[in-house]
């Protein structure tokens, strides 16, 4: 739901040499540009999708907000600021009311916006006006029965009413109008996934195709060979994750995971627990599944330990405090 606008205004300026011929320069980034000129209305506009395109929405916000006070009249300034606001991470009901009316405006300007089409029936979607939502949609569909983004929207409000089967219909067919549509792969990924249906591997593994360096891409499909025992093509992903991003500590807790309750290879698990601790000592299930392995081995001394380690970095952690209290009982 972002749209990229062209800045037809802006040109390369060019220098001159000695000889009074024009020598080409370098064209400028956005980012560059919009240290340039930070009070241009369509620079802010540029820059400010470029940060959604990042998800940076902050910083779009920022840009939003500046183009939409420096034009009001501007329907890309406001619609840019009323995606940022209702894009945000800590969006208040009040953020999506407004946003709300923002888009339509924008509409009602532009009744034929298939971006503000979808924006608009989010918002109502988020408020749980479910009719309303697939309204626009529909609109949206109207115009282009082909727009992508408004079949993902309507997966995702059949997914909260518990709909599966017209959610993988609506991300099905948002795949056949883009099939290199990243979030779809995932989103039906996670639906097979949660139905224990192993179809959800291929899924996740076009998303690595399609992004090879997304890390939760490759983390579904690790997680999903572990949960339908392919253990040799789990511990392969998540060693290409590590490759990949070293600091990302879920796949070495996963390996110690695998070591420990699939192949009892209980000295292995150990270490690659030890290697989660160590890059992230606040990481509670390494520490209580050392405490297991300890308690296994019947040194309840050292297990407790662990298990208030557990405890210390998450004291609502139940099943390490149980299991102290179990130990403690004991003599």
């Amino acid at each position: 739901m972002r749209i990229l606008f062209f800045i037809g205004f802006l040109a390369v300026l060019s220098s001159c040499g000695g000889n009074g011929s024009k020598k080409p320069q370098k064209e400028l980034s956005i980012d560059q540009l919009f240290k340039k000129y930070p009070d241009s209305v369509p620079i802010l506009i540029k820059h400010g999708n470029l940060m959604l395109e990042r998800y940076d929405y902050e910083k779009a916000l920022e840009d939003g907000a500046k183009a939409y006070r420096m034009q009001q009249w501007n329907i890309e300034a406001r619609f840019l600021y009323a995606n940022a606001l209702n894009n945000r991470a800590d969006r208040t009901a009040s953020d999506v009311m407004s946003a709300q009316t923002h888009f339509k405006f924008v509409v009602k300007k532009d009744p034929k916006n298939l971006a503000a089409l979808v924006a608009l029936a989010t918002t109502y979607a988020q408020q749980g006006d479910n009719e309303k939502a697939f309204y626009y949609t529909n609109e949206a569909l109207r115009i282009n029965k082909k727009y992508r983004d408004a079949y993902i929207l309507k997966g995702s409000i059949y997914l909260s009413l518990d709909n599966r089967e017209l959610a993988k219909s609506s991300f099905q067919t948002a795949i056949e109008q883009d099939p290199d549509f990243f979030a779809a792969y995932i989103k039906l990924g996670l639906i097979y996934q949660g139905e224990n249906d192993p179809l959800c591997i291929q899924y996740f593994i076009t998303a690595t195709q399609i992004r090879p360096n997304n890390i939760e891409a490759y983390y579904n499909l690790a997680y999903a060979y572990q949960q339908f025992d392919k253990l040799p093509e789990a511990q392969q992903t998540y060693r290409e994750m590590l490759k990949k991003d070293p600091k990302f500590t879920p796949p070495l807790f996963q390996l110690g995971w695998i070591k420990q309750f699939r192949q009892n290879d209980i000295d292995s698990a150990i270490y690659f627990y030890n290697e989660t601790l160590q890059k992230e000592p606040r990481y509670v299930e390494a520490w209580h599944n050392l405490g297991l392995i300890y308690e296994t081995k019947g040194d309840k001394y050292k297990a407790i330990q662990y298990y208030r380690k557990a405890l210390k970095y998450n004291p609502e952690f139940a099943i390490s405090d149980e299991a102290i209290k179990r130990l403690s009982k004991t003599k």
